[in-house]
């Protein structure tokens, strides 16, 4: 005798489910966007002055006291490159 019957989940069981899958993508992004390598300078058109009043120092990407999350080398705080993103007030 065969049975049809498919097991079933809870909605609770599912959101819990749902939620682990989303953390778990939202920790491996993280992780690989920190283990990126980082650009070269001529990639990113960088410049050791500002441009249009934009400012390394500004930027989200900025490390004090010269360093960048994703331009390599040295970096001018007073300098400005094509991966600018202004850091929110």
């Amino acid at each position: 005798m065969s049975s049809d019957h498919q097991p079933t989940v809870s909605r609770r069981a599912a959101l819990r489910v749902g939620i682990g899958v989303a953390t778990a993508a939202v920790v491996a992004g993280t992780a690989a966007a920190q283990n990126a390598p980082k650009l070269a300078k001529n990639v990113v058109m960088y410049q050791d002055q500002p441009k249009d009043g934009h400012e390394c120092d500004q930027c989200v990407n900025f490390q004090p006291p010269n360093a960048c999350k994703i331009v390599e080398g040295e970096i001018s705080p007073k300098g400005w490159c094509g991966a600018f993103a202004p850091k929110q007030a």
